[in-house]
């Protein structure tokens, strides 16, 4: 057993697994989970957003499932914040916690920290309304005009780090990836870091399958209940950005179920590119639940 306490993160990309590991392990060492998925805060999706089932959970806490509204959104900084305040608790009473999710910003977060950058809301509420009104490619311009070097790192379609990198710069006069530290923080836990591997076709696979699913169990009408939310930056994800555009005839249902799938996939490779970055990661290559968690819990001697 460890003498600090530690911190397991279940990590991979969308429809790799990481829901039924986690349970697995959160079983067998008495442990808590916390959903480290950017949009499995949010209370009023559920379909889109794959969280699992009170069924699913099998009595295990979770938490940061249904924790918060659209409106009130979750910053990877929040998250950091909150969630520690939230381990410190349940530190108390357990000598292991689950953290599970395929966002890797928000991974990064809880374990290393974010920068301590400044904000201003009228300007993120002014370059909100630019990428609104003339997309991101005018961000993009805007960026890489102002800062190359994070340009050429940056993710060219999460548009809300693009965003808050530009708006850092407007606040500073400098450029963001002269301030970002890169600097990891101290915490008074341990953490490994497990990754669900699949084979891509097999994952690609899965991911089709999961958005077939999604359609079957009402996606459509679970994103008709949200649309006068379409505007929330929380919303223009996949899935979600894919449903409202059918729902503006912009294209037909197979089209958007189409597009959901190959965004989806674009996405996986995204997440599979972010976990890569982590040296010490253990590479779980897909089996089954009750394999990987021997693997797991080996490692524990539990």
């Amino acid at each position: 057993m460890v003498n600090k306490k530690e911190l397991i993160v279940i990590g991979g990309p969308t429809a790799s697994g990481k829901t039924g590991l986690s349970i697995s392990i959160a079983k067998s060492l008495n442990a808590p989970i916390l959903s480290a998925d950017s949009r499995q805060f949010y209370k009023e999706i559920k379909i889109g957003t794959a969280k699992p089932s009170l069924e699913e959970q099998d009595g295990v806490p979770h938490y940061f499932i249904d924790s918060h509204h659209l409106e009130d959104t979750v910053s990877s900084v929040r998250f950091e914040k909150e969630a520690l305040q939230l381990l410190d608790k349940l530190f108390e009473k357990h000598n292991f916690v689950i953290l599970v999710g395929g966002s890797g910003m928000f991974i990064d977060a809880l374990l290393f920290g974010t920068d301590n950058l400044p904000k201003d809301e009228a300007i993120r509420a002014k370059l909100n309304e630019h990428y609104k009104n003339e997309g991101i490619c005018f961000l993009l311009n805007q960026l890489k005009r102002k800062d190359p070097i994070y340009f050429d790192q940056v993710d060219k379609s999460n548009v809300p780090r693009i965003i808050r990198a530009l708006e850092v710069i407007t606040i500073t006069k400098k450029t963001f990836s002269e301030q970002r530290t890169g600097k990891k923080k101290i915490r008074n836990f341990n953490h490994n870091i497990f990754v669900i591997d699949h084979p891509r076709e097999i994952l690609y696979n899965r991911i089709n399958s999961r958005v077939d699913q999604m359609m079957a169990d009402g996606l459509v009408k679970e994103v008709e209940s949200v649309k006068h939310l379409s505007h929330l930056q929380s919303l223009n994800t996949v899935g979600y950005k894919e449903i409202f555009s059918f729902l503006k005839n912009e294209f037909d249902k197979e089209e958007a179920v189409e597009l959901i799938k190959r965004n989806s996939r674009r996405y996986a490779k995204r997440q599979i590119t972010w976990f890569k970055r982590y040296e010490n990661a253990h590479w779980l290559e897909y089996s089954n639940v009750k394999e990987m968690s021997a693997q797991i819990l080996e490692k524990y001697n539990a």
